[in-house]
C-alpha cells in the first residue's frame, strides 16, 4: 500500500527515541512536534529529545524545547 492507494490515511506514529536514532513502537507516517504540533513525516525527522521523548519539527523548534525546558528532563 503506499499514499496514493485509496484509502489511505496518514497515522501518528508512536516511537521511542534513543541517541542517534528512533525505534517504531506502532506504525504510522508521522509524528507531531512537542513545540509546534505541526505533523513531522518520519522521513523528515530529524530532531527529538532523548531525555523528554519528543520530537521537533525543525532546529527552531528544538531550541525553543531546550530554552524552555533546558537539556534534562
Amino acid at each position: 500500500m503506499n499514499i496514493f492507494d485509496k484509502g489511505f490515511a496518514p497515522t501518528e506514529a508512536v516511537i521511542r527515541y534513543v541517541d542517534g536514532d528512533y525505534v517504531v513502537l506502532k506504525p504510522g507516517s508521522f509524528v507531531r512536534c512537542a513545540i509546534t504540533q505541526k505533523p513531522i513525516p518520519l522521513d523528515e525527522l530529524f530532531y527529538w529529545s532523548v531525555d523528554r521523548q519528543e520530537p521537533y519539527a525543525d532546529a527552531v523548534a528544538a531550541h525553543t524545547a531546550f530554552e524552555r525546558f533546558g537539556r534534562g528532563a
